[in-house]
């Protein structure tokens, strides 16, 4: 299935959506409708867990189509809002996670040329988040070097503490697409988090698939165009750590929950790995897609406080 957070109109409050055909179906409403207590969030879905999508795909396969009045509109007509507008925590981030990203850091962001023999994970504050199509804020004083890396975003949808590799994809909700925005001149000491995880650091969006749509997570196409010209292209199968490495790992020491989510790491193409290296700026419109997932689109704004 795929779901969406979304408003429909400028009054309306956030709702939990599925999408059917050309419809976005409010998932709350079609509940009632056939007598089934559905959440309004997306969160609330996640932590009904099975039962819970169980019970909405039985609804949509009930309706066949024929929606109750109030209960259906058109996706044209919907504003859609990041999947899950305020997470519960900070999102994992994952650096160096595709071998020519490692090579292209190393000889511009002085990261070590070396593959890394673990995860690399930073963080992501929950205030990073912004949905389809809002602005990537642009502050020039703090930064001259506003960077793009498309990803994978793996959301979690059970409990995962110390789950081994073969059970690790069992976890998983679904998956969404995420631009990890860095700002590279804003590292301290070798510590990344305020560099990625500035106000409107992580486009996110337009949907989450669930994951019995996406059976290997490791097959997918993504890539990254920036004012239309394409700056990166990859596939998943090239992750140093695949998705279930990710978990495993992660789970070790660190408990995921039901909504958590795992920015699984960028291909290479990335502005400071040019030559010249390239920035955003304002003006700049940035398009992120992962194959099977959607796209999503986000003009650079600029947000330069005055003197």
């Amino acid at each position: 299935m795929k779901l969406v957070t979304y408003r429909a109109s400028v009054e309306a409050g956030a709702r939990l959506g599925v999408i059917d055909g050309d419809l976005v179906v409010d998932v709350e409403a079609l509940g009632a409708s056939q007598g089934e207590d559905l959440p309004d969030s997306m969160l609330g879905l996640i932590d009904m867990g099975r039962p819970g999508l169980d019970a909405l795909r039985d609804c949509l396969e009930e309706a066949e189509g024929r929606h109750a009045p109030g209960t259906a509109t058109a996706l044209a007509n919907v504003k859609l809002l990041a999947p899950i507008p305020r997470p519960r925590k900070n999102i994992f981030g994952i650096g160096l996670n595709y071998v020519e990203h490692v090579a292209e850091s190393a000889a511009s962001l002085d990261t070590s040329k070396d593959l890394p023999k673990q995860p690399v994970v930073f963080s992501k504050p929950p205030t990073t988040v912004i949905g389809p199509g809002e602005g990537i804020e642009h502050n020039a004083k703090m930064t001259k070097q506003l960077d793009w890396e498309v990803e994978l975003a793996v959301i979690i949808g059970t409990t995962a503490r110390r789950v081994r590799k073969a059970d690790a994809l069992a976890h998983v909700f679904g998956y969404s697409v995420m631009i990890d925005i860095s700002a590279r001149d804003n590292r301290r000491a070798g510590q990344w988090i305020f560099s990625k995880g500035m106000d409107t650091y992580a486009p996110f969006g337009p949907c989450i698939i669930t994951a019995d749509e996406i059976p290997d997570p490791q097959t997918l196409d993504l890539w990254l165009t920036v004012n239309g010209v394409e700056k990166q292209r990859s596939n998943t199968r090239h992750m140093l750590f695949k998705v279930d490495d990710l978990i495993a790992d992660i789970s070790t020491g660190i408990t995921l929950e039901p909504g958590d989510i795992i920015a699984s790491g960028t291909p290479e193409g990335v502005g400071a790995g040019r030559t010249p290296q390239e920035w955003l700026k304002p003006g700049d419109v940035v398009i992120a897609t992962v194959e099977g997932i959607g796209t999503i689109r986000h003009p650079v704004v600029d947000a330069t406080p005055e003197d």
